[in-house]
């Protein structure tokens, strides 16, 4: 019994040491993730007090949920609310349909050269940040010289304010986001379009199948499984609108149909000073992303199979 105890030592010292070893590379990760994203945490009692910069949050006064009751009563929230969710959810579709259109039809190309520098191109932008793309935009989409409106004076079209119209101006978001972002995401339906049986493919053309219904019944159920898995794992992002982008894009003039949660979050903290009506305004968006992240992963575990743990 001693010398089995013994051996049983020697074989997970060695176990432990790399463990630690791998523990220790995860540590200063892990101490970054506890100073910025948990300890701030404790400033969700703001939300709860009608916060003063000079008092701090132990000398500022409770007003408990009057925050909150001052938020649902605001003028232009509904507002922001359907503004985000018209745009987060139109997102949604698109960042689903177009990578997988662009991806059936690039798995049709035999030349893969063509295919590789098809698939580059597009990605590209993914990896540019939205300071750099609103900048590009900002010019290709000016009413005075712009491109777009070159081409559509060209059909005598008069020129259209794209970022300065209040009609145009969400729409404008979701078309740039979907263009930036599809290429990318269509790496991951190609990446399934792969796993599909090619001997399904033949049986179908010997039985006189064409292209339209081999799609239909070979390749979209083939991949069917990562569609159902991408789509439901987005809901969880659903009031997430887009920050980054529609922050470096719009203006006062657009405010009415292009402020969404976040960037009224931002104009209530930082330029009105409103620090616990902002605070308010986050905690329920967490709260909210929360509940429909949990959502998410239960309809990705029952329809895809897909499980954390």
């Amino acid at each position: 019994m001693k010398k089995q105890k013994k051996s049983r030592k020697a074989v997970s010292f060695p176990a432990i040491k790399t463990q630690m070893a791998y523990h220790a590379l995860m540590l200063p990760s892990c101490i970054l993730l506890i100073l910025f994203s948990y300890i701030p945490m404790f400033g969700i009692v703001m939300a709860f007090q009608n916060f003063t910069p000079a008092k701090g949050i132990f000398g500022s006064e409770w007003v408990g949920m009057n925050n909150f009751i001052r938020l649902f009563t605001m003028d232009n929230i509904q507002q922001v609310l359907f503004n985000t969710l018209y745009i987060a959810i139109s997102k949604i579709v698109l960042d689903i349909v177009v990578p997988v259109t662009f991806a059936l039809m690039l798995n049709e190309v035999k030349n893969r050269f063509f295919v590789r520098s098809v698939q580059t191109i597009t990605y590209l932008p993914y990896f540019l940040s939205w300071v750099i793309m609103a900048g590009v935009f900002v010019e290709i989409l000016s009413p005075s010289g712009g491109l777009v409106n070159n081409i559509l004076g060209f059909f005598g079209i008069d020129p259209i304010f794209f970022l300065g119209d209040k009609k145009w101006f969400p729409n404008v978001m979701i078309i740039t986001d979907t263009w930036k972002n599809f290429g990318f995401s269509a790496i991951v339906y190609l990446a399934a379009l792969t796993s599909v049986d090619q001997s399904l493919y033949e049986a179908a053309r010997v039985d006189g199948a064409n292209y339209m219904q081999q799609m239909f019944h070979i390749t979209l159920p083939g991949i069917k499984g990562i569609v159902i898995l991408m789509t439901v794992l987005s809901i969880g992002g659903i009031l997430d609108a887009g920050f980054d982008q529609i922050f470096n894009m719009y203006n006062p003039i657009v405010y009415e149909t292009g402020d969404v949660l976040d960037t009224f979050v931002y104009r209530l903290g930082i330029k009105d000073m409103a620090f616990s009506l902002s605070t308010a305004v986050s905690l329920v968006k967490s709260i909210v992303s929360l509940i429909l992240i949990v959502i998410s992963y239960k309809l990705a575990e029952k329809f895809a199979g897909y499980k954390i743990f």
